[in-house]
């Protein structure tokens, strides 16, 4: 395996921000964690989500080779990436124990509406080359029974086609298929300096209490200026994004005369018949419009304005990497024009993350209860995690039983170990409210 092979490494796959900030995830590992696929993987986002809560993908679809490209070179090859899932039988997809979705979005976007609308063409359900993928996703639930699954599509999911869009979806998981669905627009603005409203569906085999309401969601945001490339020397240059010892923003994100000339043009025209379409200039003060797939083609929806008298510019893929919360590390071995689609297509991957944290002591619970054996816990004291580590409190796991529904005991590690002296996050704190624990041998130590 080449070095541009190689996957990164988790502490690259960490935000450095949160660098000594204790979770529930860094403090006590699961022995065996999750397993989920990842469908209409795009380039991982979500998927990246999920790993970072403990979980392993053991299955990938994703039909565009661009977006494979950009997903091996993150990912690795621990396994082969699939193409077209209507071309997959659901008997050939590995079991697994959560199912990730992010459905196209075309059908049921405002833009890809509007565009079809135009054209004549069917969208939703009645497109023949995009609208059925949802019941390609519900085949795959009904035949492989995952524990839990997440979908994710655009806000205007919910008012396409006068609700009844997101009727059928919703029937079709609670009524055909028996799960306990919650449904929520999360704006990924509270992560990212970015107006991204999506919505997210989580879904369990049974009814394990998840609810969108115990997440923690920032109350602010950060501003453009956490993830504008600063210019000013402190951070390295990365061609062809930035050059120089100051490693400014190449000259070819700056638009044209032209270009420049156009947009102005066109937002006056549609300001004077009272339309709302424009370009978005913003500063590092601003918080961003959403970031599309058309971005390539001339960026109006955010341009980064760079002083009186001066032509604006677009963001670099580097930057829209940052905007959509991939890490420091992500690699983008395709072209611009690839690497705005790719991005404008993505999640925001914070949101998925802390979604994720809310769905795993619930996962774990179900594989556990299956099981009919309590799960091993090792106890992390300090540091990061890294691969083929198997931290423990003085070098013992822990093991523990669980209360009769099968909840898993993670609030009694928590306690036996003193942990409770570190400022713990508010789902841990919920978990020792919630759990009541015995330790799994008569004396209360570790086993």
């Amino acid at each position: 395996m080449s070095p541009n092979d190689e996957p990164l490494p988790i502490d690259m796959l960490d935000d450095p921000a949160d660098e000594g900030k204790p979770t529930w995830q860094d403090l006590i590992s699961v022995e065996g964690g999750f397993t989920f696929i990842d469908l209409f993987a795009g380039i991982g986002g979500i998927r990246l989500g999920f790993q970072r809560a403990g979980g392993r993908c053991v299955f990938t679809s994703e039909w565009n080779a661009y977006s494979q490209k950009t997903y091996a070179a993150n990912f690795g090859k621990d396994h082969v990436i699939n193409g077209d899932i209507t071309q997959i039988a659901s008997e050939d997809v590995p079991d697994h124990d959560v199912l990730l979705a992010g459905f196209p979005c075309q059908p049921f976007s405002i833009a890809g509406v509007s565009k079809k609308n135009s054209l004549g063409r069917a969208h939703g359900f009645a497109c023949e080359t995009q609208g059925t993928l949802f019941f390609d996703v519900a085949r795959i639930i009904e035949a492989k029974r995952p524990k839990a699954f997440l979908l994710e599509n655009v806000k205007n999911l919910v008012s396409h086609d006068k609700g009844r869009t997101f009727d059928v979806i919703m029937r079709t998981l609670r009524e055909e298929l028996g799960y306990a669905v919650e449904a929520r627009v999360i704006d990924a603005k509270r992560f990212v300096p970015q107006h991204r409203e999506r919505i997210v569906i989580v879904g369990f085999r049974e009814n394990v209490g998840f609810s969108f309401d115990d997440l923690t969601l920032p109350e602010t945001g950060p501003k453009l200026s956490s993830i504008l490339h600063p210019e000013n020397g402190t951070e390295e240059a990365e061609p062809p994004f930035t050059e120089g010892k100051k490693a400014k923003v190449a000259d070819k994100y700056t638009l044209t005369d032209n270009l420049w000339a156009y947009l102005q043009a066109y937002a006056a025209k549609h300001k004077a018949a009272g339309n709302g379409f424009g370009f978005g200039l913003v500063g590092s003060d601003d918080v961003a419009r959403t970031l599309s797939a058309r971005y390539h083609k001339d960026g109006s929806e955010i341009l980064v304005s760079r002083g009186a008298g001066k032509n604006p510019r677009r963001l670099t893929p580097r930057e829209c990497a940052r905007l959509m919360g991939f890490p420091p590390g992500w690699k983008i071995p395709v072209s611009d024009t690839q690497a705005y689609r790719q991005f404008g297509n993505a999640v925001a991957v914070p949101v998925f993350e802390t979604v994720a944290r809310g769905m795993v002591p619930h996962v774990l619970s179900l594989i556990e209860k299956e099981a009919g054996t309590p799960r091993l816990f090792s106890l992390w004291h300090g540091g990061r995690r890294r691969p083929g580590d198997a931290l423990a409190h003085e070098g013992k796991p822990f093991r523990c039983h669980s209360p009769s529904d099968g909840r898993i005991c993670t609030g009694w590690l928590y306690a036996r170990a003193g942990i409770a002296a570190h400022p713990l996050p508010p789902q841990a704190v919920a978990l020792l409210d919630k759990w009541d624990y015995t330790p799994a041998d008569a004396t209360g130590e570790p086993a």
